[in-house]
């Protein structure tokens, strides 16, 4: 009797033992599942954002890519019909749109500095029923260095004369000569460059192809202008 009972007695203390030491185990495991939730939640919250959710990068402008050193980065878009007025945007500087209320019918013009990228003027000059003389008079007085940004809205053509087409080519624009009544244009050029500029597009208008009734559709163009050196 004593025996069994002894055994009985041993019997329950190594049960007591075991489930006090499957206790210990699960308690250490629970713990150690927190601490790892915890820890992770503590790194996540002291990485940069960047780390923990990858983020679309934003270039100036919209661009679709980074500009190399020593360039300024560029987007514009000509006029929409005679509706949505020209943008040109420029190191993530908006220069001239409709919303700043500063662009019209005819020539947008923005006059940039080739050295600090500082906007030095703009203004929009009516090709359909203003005159000629004050863009003539506006192209001659840009200085040497100078970028020049210009862009179409509604019609940029009819009151352009061989003067004035001629002072426009010697920026580097190719496509000036053959500019016609309500063709859309967008061109970045400057004053003083030696060859044409690889920075222009443009579409004529013709019925068979124009998006609008009565124009083309709208152009766009992004780019990286080299900064002046010298």
């Amino acid at each position: 009797i004593i025996l069994s009972i002894t055994f009985s007695g041993v019997l329950k203390f190594a049960a007591l033992i075991f489930a006090f030491l499957l206790a210990v185990f699960l308690a250490f495991q629970l713990l150690e599942i927190n601490l790892d939730f915890k820890l992770s939640s503590v790194i996540s919250r002291s990485m940069p954002v960047n780390e923990v959710s990858a983020k679309p990068v934003r270039y100036k402008c919209g661009l679709s890519k980074s500009c190399p050193l020593g360039h300024f980065a560029f987007k514009m878009t000509s006029g929409a019909a005679s509706v949505v007025g020209p943008r040109i945007c420029l190191e993530d500087k908006l220069l001239m749109s409709g919303v700043k209320n500063n662009v019209g019918r005819g020539i947008n013009l923005a006059l940039v500095d080739g050295k600090t990228g500082d906007v030095i003027k703009t203004d929009f000059f009516d090709m359909w029923a203003g005159d000629v003389a004050p863009l003539i008079k506006f192209l001659k007085e840009i200085d040497e260095g100078t970028i020049v940004m210009m862009a179409s809205f509604d019609d940029p053509s009819t009151k352009l004369n061989d003067e004035a087409r001629k002072l426009i080519s010697d920026l580097g624009s190719s496509a000036v000569s053959n500019l016609g009544f309500r063709d859309n244009w967008i061109f970045v050029g400057g004053k003083g460059i030696k060859t044409k500029s690889p920075f222009e597009q443009h579409i004529k208008n013709s019925a068979d192809t124009n998006k609008f009734e009565g124009w083309p559709e709208v152009l766009e163009m992004e780019g990286c202008v080299p900064q002046r050196q010298d």
